[in-house]
């Protein structure tokens, strides 16, 4: 059986989470502190699990919460985890303290993205690095992905483009892998398309991975970090993360402060 998502029956989605985390039996028993005999028994639907057990051989696979609600469907139990538009008021105070970090990484860049690299909010220094870009690629969403590596984009900016389009591609990829999510999928093959070749793994003759780009203020370097909600039980705040840009070197400190 293909590692897809076809399947209703909660043990034939956890086995299939199984094999994509590329655990044996043994292995996630091992793990989860569950018996491979009760783990057959689930999988082949001879036993039911419990919401508990559903979700502690979840946690154990690190399934996104998204298929987490979906296990538990696919049990007969209700979703454990709320999904709320980003417009929702409940995650409201969230974005507030988020934006606030924003705007606290002034002069340097930052932004807010959602799973799939759309931005949800960025402070004002990103505005400066994206001027120049085709115009249509500033129509929200705006995606990081599309605006570095598509054409008018930022890549004919990028001192560096082959090795930050190979990292970008990568994190693509691990996160494609990670979730299993289609639209995930389809970035990868966006970005490949855009590149028209699969890259290595990217280079740096430094300490860290910088990016170069050349700007109205000259020629910029940064290092980027990247911050997770650790303790999310939102599933689409699950999935943002927050991007800052910090200078690489002297003369960017110099030209942005």
């Amino acid at each position: 059986m293909t590692a897809t998502l076809e399947a209703t029956d909660v043990g034939a989605l956890l086995r299939i989470w199984r094999e994509r985390r590329r655990y044996s039996q043994q292995e996630l028993s091992n793990r989860s502190r569950v018996s491979t005999r009760h783990l057959s028994r689930v999988e082949t639907g001879r036993a039911r699990p419990t919401p508990a057990m559903v979700l502690h051989l979840a946690d154990h696979l690190d399934v996104p919460l998204r298929e987490r609600n979906r296990l538990l469907l696919s049990a007969g139990y209700a979703p454990r985890y709320q999904d709320h538009r980003l417009e929702d008021r409940s995650v409201a105070a969230v974005l507030e303290g988020l934006r606030h970090l924003l705007d606290a990484h002034l002069p340097y860049p930052a932004l807010l993205l959602d799973t799939y690299w759309d931005i949800v909010d960025a402070n004002a220094a990103v505005d400066a690095l994206l001027a120049g870009c085709d115009p249509a690629l500033l129509e929200p969403p705006v995606n990081v992905l599309e605006v570095c590596l598509a054409p008018g984009g930022l890549a004919a900016r990028m001192r560096n483009h082959a090795e930050w389009a190979a990292h970008l591609y990568r994190q693509a990829v691990h996160r494609a892998e990670h979730t299993h999510d289609p639209r995930h999928r389809e970035l990868v093959a966006q970005v490949e398309s855009y590149l028209g070749r699969t890259p290595g793994l990217p280079e740096s003759t430094g300490p860290v991975l910088a990016l170069e780009l050349d700007t109205a203020a000259g020629p910029l370097r940064f290092f980027s970090t990247s911050a997770r909600l650790d303790t999310a039980t939102d599933a689409t705040l699950e999935g943002l993360h927050l991007e800052t840009f910090l200078p690489a070197d002297a003369a960017t400190r110099e030209a942005l402060g």
